[in-house]
């Protein structure tokens, strides 16, 4: 299997080698190696699989980490106020901007006994037909009483026990107006231990009978971030679009393309993830179409991570500084250490982010 370490990479893309860093280097991503091959799925990774084969982006919070990574009590007794804090902290330290439910919660709290509090991970998935939101519970999570609280709300209850529970906007704003549309329509599935929403009733019943294991590139991805508590995941099209340099000023794609030059030379994405990590490091995982490409890329994607940030401002060393860099098979993999205060993950997961770029 092709994997190459690959030294820092100076303010201006010119390499400094340090002995004792390319060490740590090497044996981190040989733990990277060893993790991949004798863990099972991550809860991300398996959490994919529940989701529409043609997804093309996901947002991922684990709801449990991020509780434990803030030393939080709040839980099913917390009330609406208490619930919305623990969003605000979750916000400060860039732990909820995946999130879907952020205006939701306290609401959710309050009139569903479901929330940000009490569940144990969150994936958003999204695709050119529709949108699905999951959400893992755990066994404390009493979905019969869910139910009930639908029913009194006024969702309208299914034939079938796993079948959709058909609210809409109406019932959405009567419950209370910060919900967000993807809670129109449920589906308590208990024997899986997931809640499935989406603002489209039917887009929901067909993703219920749809048994296609997920998105199989993006699974991938997401088990190359390890175990983050905050993540998205973008198919190569999405990530090419969306973090492109064509979406800054002509300045900045003219200093882009100067600087891509004299780092060397990178390849179209077929997939981008980035996620935070328990203890506040961000990983980002860039995936090419060769394997062969991969150390190369890593090299030049590591040197355009230390230097200057066009179309976002300033240099990338205002946010973070590159920790480690490697290839893996097709897949580049940077770590990063955002600076205390840091916003690297809702910031660089739309563009344009020169180091991602296609």
């Amino acid at each position: 299997m092709p994997h190459r370490v690959v030294p820092r990479g100076g303010s201006r893309g010119a390499a400094r080698v340090v002995l004792a860093g390319v060490v740590v280097l090497a044996l981190a991503a040989a733990g990277f190696v060893a993790w991949r091959a004798l863990t099972p799925a991550t809860p991300l990774a398996r959490a994919t699989g529940l989701v529409p084969a043609d997804a093309t982006r996901l947002s991922w919070t684990d709801w449990e980490g991020v509780r434990r990574e803030l030393g939080t009590d709040v839980g099913p007794g917390s009330s609406a106020e208490e619930v919305d804090a623990f969003l605000a902290e979750a916000f400060d330290a860039d732990l909820s901007s995946m999130s879907a439910l952020g205006t939701s919660a306290g609401v959710m709290q309050e009139e569903l006994g479901l929330s940000p509090a009490t569940v144990s991970w969150e994936l958003l998935a999204q695709s050119g037909t529709g949108a699905v939101e999951v959400l893992g519970v755990a066994d404390d999570v009493d979905l019969d009483a869910v139910a009930d609280r639908l029913a009194e709300l006024g969702w309208t209850e299914p034939e079938e026990e796993d079948g959709v529970w058909v609210g809409g906007p109406d019932v959405l704003a009567t419950t209370g107006s910060m919900l967000t549309p993807e809670l129109q329509h449920v589906a308590l599935l208990a024997d899986e231990g997931v809640v499935v929403t989406s603002d489209q009733a039917p887009y929901l019943e067909q993703v219920l009978a749809e048994d296609d294991g997920g998105p199989e590139g993006l699974a991938d991805l997401a088990e190359s971030l390890e175990e983050p508590l905050a993540a998205a995941v973008y198919d190569g099209p999405y990530a090419c679009e969306h973090l492109a340099m064509s979406q800054a000023d002509d300045d900045a794609r003219a200093e882009a393309d100067q600087l891509l030059e004299a780092a060397g030379e990178v390849h179209p994405l077929t997939g981008f993830a980035m996620g935070v990590r328990p203890g506040g490091d961000v990983r980002a995982v860039m995936q090419v179409e060769d394997a062969d490409d991969a150390p190369g890329d890593a090299e030049a994607r590591a040197r355009l991570a230390a230097g200057p940030a066009p179309g976002q401002g300033g240099e990338f060393a205002d946010r973070f500084s590159v920790v480690g860099a490697a290839s893996e098979g097709r897949e580049v993999v940077l770590d990063l250490r955002p600076v205390e205060g840091g916003y690297v993950l809702s910031d660089l997961t739309s563009g344009p982010v020169l180091f991602a770029t296609c």
